[in-house]
């Protein structure tokens, strides 16, 4: 018969915290822009659509932190849901497109 593995019982090392790293947007995300409420209006009224329509994006989206009045905006406890996201990427035959998103708290019906 082979002895069993004996357990130790005491205290654990305690792991040192690790230092919450800063948020480094990738050089391929584009910027993204938090409208206000007022231009989010503006843009909708541009756009002739209601704001269900367009696509969306989630509160909790890392693009979002290349913008940076998101995280202050976020910190502060600022109202975001509702409000559009401009993104603007390089295009090769426009110069430059814009998109725009609408910020949601979660997808689906939970």
């Amino acid at each position: 018969m082979s002895p069993s593995p004996t357990r130790r019982r005491g205290k654990k090392a305690e792991t040192p915290a690790v230092p919450a790293r800063p948020f480094v947007a990738h050089h391929l995300a584009p910027p993204h822009e938090v409208l206000s409420e007022e231009d989010s209006r503006a843009v909708l009224a541009q756009l002739g659509t209601p704001a269900e329509r367009l696509p969306k994006i989630l509160a909790s989206d890392p693009g979002l932190q290349t913008d940076p009045k998101y995280v202050p905006m976020r910190d502060s406890g600022e109202m975001l849901v509702g409000r559009l996201v401009r993104i603007r990427r390089p295009s090769l035959t426009a110069g430059e497109a814009v998109a725009y998103r609408l910020i949601v708290e979660s997808i689906g019906g939970d």
